[in-house]
């Protein structure tokens, strides 16, 4: 395989996540692209990093696993050495910091971050060189665009769990159908509340699907 090739290894994606009224909805599709080939069709791209909090991934599937794994070992030092629960807030900042550091050699990866922490409900989008924004909702990959504006219309604060995933699930959807480098066979959505990370059942998904 040739480097160009290696390197754009599984780069298509639509991601979103949002702050709903009493929890936090993470979703993304299932398609891999290496080029113009489809890697895979039921790839995860939500993936849990502490009992309240996950992010999705966005960018070469290389980087990602690596900084999980670190993001994973980060934080129960944290835990371990200080006796009490990290914030959502931290997480992003050690995240931001990492990426900083990496600039002159990037990783390629922009992810959503959300989580539940004693201050609330959070949604961080952080790009390749560490920058880190809060925001109600966001979108990330080469699908974004078009989810965006699915979230434009139809977010507003408040919403219910199922109205979160019923939105999540439209405007991933939304992307599949336009941007070549989403798709696969799922959708995967990701509910964090007080109790922790719950996945949507496929049936459910379905439905909002029709």
């Amino acid at each position: 395989m040739e480097m160009h090739q290696e390197q754009k290894l599984k780069t298509g994606t639509t991601t979103v996540g949002m702050v709903c009224k009493d929890c936090i909805v993470l979703g993304a599709e299932s398609k891999s692209t290496m080029g113009w080939l489809i890697a895979g069709k039921e790839v995860q791209k939500i993936h849990q990093i502490d009992d309240k909090v996950a992010l999705t991934i966005s960018g070469g599937v290389g980087d990602a696993q690596a900084l999980i794994r670190i993001l994973r070992a980060e934080i129960n030092i944290y835990k371990l050495t200080r006796n009490t629960e990290i914030t959502v807030r931290a997480i992003s900042t050690l995240l931001s910091n990492i990426l900083s550091q990496s600039r002159w050699y990037p990783y390629m990866f922009m992810p959503i971050l959300g989580g539940v922490d004693k201050d609330g409900y959070h949604i961080y989008s952080i790009d390749p060189a560490g920058g880190a924004e809060e925001d109600k909702f966001t979108s990330t990959g080469s699908g974004s665009p078009i989810a965006y504006g699915v979230l434009e219309d139809g977010y507003r604060d408040g919403l219910t769990r199922d109205e979160g995933i019923r939105l999540a699930v439209r405007a991933v959807r939304s992307a599949r159908e336009r941007d070549v480098f989403s798709g696969g066979k799922k959708i995967n959505v990701a509910v964090i509340d007080k109790n922790g990370l719950e996945w949507v059942k496929e049936e459910k998904i379905a439905e909002f699907v029709k």
